[in-house]
Parts: structure tokens; C-alpha cells; sequence
């Protein structure tokens, strides 16, 4: 009798999880299935949204264009310092390496500062 009282309590148990499987639970994690402070959730609209990236757009452009001055000023001293050290003559490769670098980031400042947000 115990055998088939096992039997049938392990058959209602296998039945319970059939039942309780085919009804499908969403599981979220904890914030979001209590809900807890998104009451108070700001909402942007579009243009907000816009506003504040061409913003920020702006400042890394500007913080790029800081950078790219000072590099440039750097590489101008120091293309001067060589062509006073050395006078008239033969160019060495560094010196037309660093003068092409100047230029790309002369042609870099200048397309920047033309853009607009």
C-alpha cells in the first residue's frame, strides 16, 4: 500500500510541474518586476535627445581641436628648431615627415572648425 501511495504521489507531483511549466511566467529581474523607482523616470523628448548629443558632438569636436592645435604647435617648434639647426641644404626624412604631419592636421583643424551642430 505505501508502494502505490509513492506511486501516485510522485504521478500528482509529475502532473504539478506538466501544470505549473505550461503556464508561461515572465521572470524579470528584481527592479524591474518591483518596480521600485521608475516612478520618477525623466522622459526626453526627441528634440531634448538631439539637443543634448549635438552638445556633447561639439565639445569632444572642440576638446579634437585643442589637441590637434597642440600637437600642431609642437611639430611646427620643433620642424623650425631643425631647419634653423641645419641651415641651407638636404632635408632629412624625419623633418618631411613632420611637415606632413603638419599639414594633415593644419587640413584636420580647418575641416573641423567649419563643421557646425
Amino acid at each position: 500500500m505505501s508502494k502505490s501511495i509513492s506511486i501516485l504521489t510522485l504521478v500528482a507531483m509529475m502532473l504539478a510541474g506538466i501544470g505549473a511549466s505550461s503556464a508561461q511566467q515572465i521572470h524579470l529581474p528584481p527592479a524591474v518586476s518591483q518596480s521600485q523607482g521608475m516612478g520618477n523616470v525623466p522622459v526626453t523628448t526627441g528634440s531634448e535627445v538631439q539637443r543634448k548629443q549635438a552638445i556633447a558632438a561639439n565639445l569632444q569636436r572642440q576638446a579634437e581641436m585643442k589637441r590637434d592645435g597642440e600637437k600642431l604647435a609642437q611639430l611646427t617648434q620643433e620642424l623650425n628648431d631643425y631647419l634653423q639647426s641645419k641651415g641651407e641644404g638636404v632635408m632629412s626624412v624625419d623633418a618631411l615627415k613632420k611637415a606632413e604631419q603638419i599639414e594633415k592636421l593644419a587640413h584636420s583643424v580647418k575641416s573641423k572648425m567649419k563643421q557646425s551642430f
